[in-house]
């Protein structure tokens, strides 16, 4: 079975690393991507020509005309949960099935919404930034987080690690989540308008999805405690970005944190991350070797499910991939 890898050459080193790739040759003949562009449309069509099948990191979108234009094209699997650059529609037209990674950056990415919450609560980057730059740091008050309220939007995975370290911490944790059962120990499941009123730092974690965009808009931020700091790790269409900039302004939210945003391939946007009251991150809350590691290993239990004629782990159009049948798997008869 031949494979192309859809990595750029900075991308495959962090995102799937050499051991992962000696996997994944093991099970098929693959193709590298050795250009410094991200290949999207005929460019990728015609990289990726003879191959069955597309491996592709988060920044490589699956558009229609990929599809349109890969005959010899089985399946298209991304190396990582978010499938919202896949036009999937269209993959189901000419039979291609498409996958996605489980999330194994669930730790990575708690650990790093924990440090964004201290960092602000104590100031570290601006402390370092001003040794780093020979300058002499003016001590201020910071805040101590045991005994504060955490708010989080949204009770998945990341939010359930978030909150169990928090709760270590000893901090009070309240979550709103119409779609989760919140019960774990030390948890409060409470409405969305006393999340706001009472937490000290509120963290939006909920999927991306149309009814949780702008979940923190201009009216939710009016509804914070002032003074309120926001760390956002989960994608930047959750937060109203203008409304941000205008509670930063006006001292309503004291400072922020994002690893995601508005900006290609979900980073924050550079006119907040410039803010001196603002942390941020170029989308690195997975990119830990555990994490990456993870996703790319999905990826080769695919490929090798394929290879050896079997339906994968991870199917997102499973019913209409008929082209499965060239491997001799029945796609309508498996789903």
């Amino acid at each position: 079975m031949r494979v192309f890898l859809a990595h750029t050459p900075e991308m495959r080193a962090n995102y799937y690393g050499a051991r992962a790739l000696a996997e994944l040759r093991k099970v098929a003949d693959v193709t590298l991507h050795e250009g410094a562009e991200t290949l999207s449309g005929a460019a990728l069509a015609a990289a990726a020509a003879g191959c069955q099948a597309i491996v592709a990191d988060r920044a490589t979108p699956g558009t229609a005309a990929t599809f349109d234009q890969s005959p010899d094209l089985l399946a298209f699997l991304r190396v990582a949960v978010d499938v919202s650059t896949i036009d999937i529609a269209a993959a189901s037209r000419h039979g291609v099935l498409v996958t996605q990674a489980t999330p194994g950056f669930v730790d990575s990415v708690a650990e790093l919404a924990i440090g964004m919450m201290v960092d602000l609560a104590r100031g570290v980057s601006g402390y370092a930034a001003a040794f780093h730059a020979g300058r002499v740091p003016e001590p201020r008050m910071g805040r101590q987080l045991a005994g504060r309220t955490l708010g989080l939007i949204g009770y998945g995975r990341i939010a359930r690690r978030v909150a169990e370290i928090a709760v270590a911490l000893r901090m009070r944790v309240l979550a709103n989540d119409p779609y989760a059962t919140i019960a774990d120990p030390g948890v409060e499941s409470v409405p969305m308008d006393r999340l706001l009123a009472e937490a000290d730092v509120v963290m939006p974690l909920a999927v991306a999805n149309d009814a949780t965009r702008h979940v923190v808009d201009a009216a939710a931020l009016a509804a914070m405690r002032r003074g309120v700091l926001l760390v956002n790790l989960s994608r930047g269409q959750l937060v109203d970005e203008a409304a941000l900039a205008a509670a930063l302004d006006s001292g309503q939210v004291a400072a922020a944190a994002m690893d995601v945003g508005m900006a290609p391939d979900q980073w924050p946007h550079p006119a907040l991350a410039a803010r001196p009251n603002v942390i941020a991150t170029p989308h690195i809350g997975g990119l830990t070797p555990d994490a990456a590691e993870h996703q790319a290993m999905d990826t080769v239990r695919q490929v090798a499910a394929l290879a050896a004629g079997r339906v994968p782990d991870g199917t997102m159009n499973l019913d209409r991939a008929h082209r499965l049948a060239r491997l001799g798997i029945n796609a309508a008869g498996a789903g």
